[in-house]
Parts: C-alpha cells; sequence; structure tokens
C-alpha cells in the first residue's frame, strides 16, 4: 500500500499510525496538496490527503474509510474498533468528533492563510464549534479511567482524539488552553509520548 500526505495532516497521521500499529508494510509519500498537487490528482482527482492507494491498485480517499479497510486485514482481536455494540458506537462517535474537531480546525486555517478579508462570522462560527466539540470530548474523557478511552488498548478513537489536538495545538496555539482541557491534554501528551506517535509524526507546515 501506498500512504499519500504529509503527517502534519491530522487524517493521514491517523491512517499511518494505525498502520504501523498494525504492522501492515507500506510505503509514505509525504506529498503536499498545494506543493505536490499534480503529483497526487491521479491517483485522487479531489487532490486531497490522505490518499490510500491499496495493492491492487484501487485507492481510498476517506480516513475513515481507509482505516475500516486495513481493519478488515487484521484478526478480530486486533481490531481498534470495537465490533460489538454499544461499543462500537461509542467509539465512532468519539472518533467522530475528533475528526470533525480537525476539520474544523483545518477550515479555520484556511480562512486565515488564504483569504485576504477574513470572514469574522465564519470565524467565530469555527472557533465556536472547536470549543464546543472539545468541552464535549473533555467531559467524556474526564468520566473514564485508564489509559485508553474504551479498555485496556489503544483504539481508533484515541488515535483520533491526540492527532487532532496535536493539530489544533500546533495550527492555532492561541484558541485553547491546555488547562482548560486537563482530560483531554492529559490523554493526547500521553499518546505522543508513544514511540508510533513519536515516528508518524511532522511539524505543521504552512502551504507556501
Amino acid at each position: 500500500m501506498i500512504l499519500i500526505g504529509q503527517y502534519d495532516s491530522p487524517f493521514a497521521r491517523r491512517v499511518g499510525i494505525a498502520l504501523t500499529l498494525y504492522g501492515l508494510p507500506f510505503e509514505h509519500r509525504p506529498w503536499s496538496i498545494f506543493a505536490d498537487a499534480d503529483q497526487i490528482r491521479p491517483f485522487n482527482p479531489l487532490t486531497r490527503v490522505p490518499t490510500l492507494v491499496l495493492d491492487d491498485g484501487d485507492v481510498l480517499i476517506e480516513s475513515h474509510l481507509m482505516l475500516d479497510y486495513i481493519d478488515s486485514l487484521v484478526p478480530a482481536d486486533r481490531v481498534m474498533f470495537p465490533r460489538a455494540e454499544p461499543a462500537r458506537h461509542r467509539a465512532l462517535k468519539v472518533a467522530g468528533l475528533a475528526t470533525g474537531l480537525a476539520d474544523k480546525g483545518v477550515s479555520l486555517f484556511y480562512e486565515r492563510a488564504l483569504h485576504r478579508e477574513m470572514s469574522q462570522a465564519w470565524t467565530d462560527r469555527c472557533r465556536t464549534q472547536i470549543l464546543a466539540t472539545l468541552a464535549v470530548l473533555e467531559a467524556d474523557r474526564a468520566d473514564r479511567r485508564g489509559g485508553y478511552w474504551f479498555g485496556p488498548a489503544i483504539g481508533h478513537a484515541d488515535i483520533a482524539v491526540a492527532v487532532a489536538i496535536r493539530f489544533i495545538a500546533d495550527v492555532h496555539p492561541d484558541l485553547f488552553s491546555k488547562a482548560d482541557f486537563p482530560a483531554l491534554s492529559a490523554h493526547a501528551a500521553r499518546l505522543e509520548t508513544l514511540p508510533v506517535f513519536r515516528a508518524i509524526s511532522q511539524p505543521f507546515i504552512p502551504p507556501a
């Protein structure tokens, strides 16, 4: 498999971390949607990352679909999304909130970086959505014990939250204080010390 996208993308990073934890071999092409758009487009006409090229040449273009596919390649006892309800939909909810959080962080960055005149209404909306989502995730994590969200082992929800927190903190360092979200901050900090998180990592590179 080939994973296309820089690891400053929380979406590319979550897939790279999952592939590494599963021990699935892949080639990483750290292409930018701006500088390397012409290289990405033949694989993905949307020119988005992550893009995952499968061994048979087929292509997946959304991080959740990629995780769903690679989950099918490992034994059931290693899958990082629960397969039984209600644990499955609870983990999917947390992961969905985390990826939505990251998406709003991307939207806010583009509003600031690519528009000569920012829309204050849109900026305020993104900020409100980010902070409200952080509050919901904080309350959920604070009610749980243990190193991981849904049990003794790391899961996709854990990864999604940690990479989203890292992305928001890197790109919007003044948006929130870690002290305001202590459970989330501790969760993300703990995961960032893991070898796989250190290996699948990259400082944020603003598009040229």
